[in-house]
């Protein structure tokens, strides 16, 4: 079986070439990418099986690298490995990884018995695999206990480039009130209080708090921003 390990840090990338020796045998072939460019050209080039995938490196984030691959190979396996736990992450993943594949995210400071396992349920067995830890620290963070629909997130999304309620309205075909009512309860998910006074933004302090908990991230806002510039071209159609 075949391997390719997708990782900017050459530290990182040896350690994990070590790890997969010794805990899968099953890997008879592995190849190292220090970009996920190059990834991209590899995956499709060596019709790779399963990918062990950073998240977060220069150029594009993990997120867009699998977007590319799943979108030219929908049955490959890949397992995220990152220092990361933002939600943004995870649902940037579910809204690409496709019916056909199976996709795991771990964390680096993952133990090794727990990283083993998280590679033999992905690469070998096609499993789904979520470090526990995601959920804990999204747990502490209060995005696991109030977590938004997927209708809410993405009025934030529009809300932290900067759109106004109109804006959001047409380009999420809704009704103003509707998307008034996401807002209401994005500001209580994000536990953006009252301000009697009138001193706090709760526009600017939403944003604040969804970077905060890490419910949205730089590179979540990079692809929306490219996904807005192309949308006034599609409504031109």
């Amino acid at each position: 079986m075949k391997l390719l390990i997708v990782e900017d840090d050459l530290f990182h990338a040896q350690f994990m070439l070590d790890t997969v020796s010794s805990a899968l045998p099953e890997v008879s072939e592995m190849t190292h990418v220090d970009s996920g460019s190059k990834g991209i050209t590899e995956a499709c080039r060596g019709r790779y099986p399963a990918v062990v995938l950073d998240l977060q490196m220069p150029g594009q984030s993990g997120v867009e690298v699998a977007r590319n691959i799943w979108a030219r190979q929908p049955a490959t396996r890949i397992l995220f490995w990152t220092n990361y736990a933002d939600e943004a992450y995870l649902r940037g993943i579910l809204r690409i990884v496709p019916d056909d594949s199976a996709y795991g995210y771990v964390l680096k400071t993952a133990s090794t018995a727990r990283l083993h396992l998280a590679l033999r349920a992905v690469v070998i067995e096609g499993q789904i695999m979520v470090d526990p830890e995601v959920h804990r620290f999204q747990a502490r963070a209060g995005t696991a206990r109030d977590g938004m629909t997927d209708s809410e997130y993405n009025v934030l999304i529009d809300l932290a480039l900067g759109m106004t309620d109109k804006g959001i309205a047409q380009r999420r075909a809704m009704s103003l009130r509707s998307v008034q009512n996401r807002l209401l309860s994005i500001y209580q998910k994000l536990e953006v209080e009252e301000d009697d006074q009138g001193l706090i933004n709760k526009r600017a302090r939403a944003v604040y708090r969804a970077l905060l908990t890490r419910t949205i991230n730089a590179e979540t806002l990079i692809a929306a921003e490219q996904a807005l510039d192309m949308w006034p071209k599609k409504r031109g159609r």
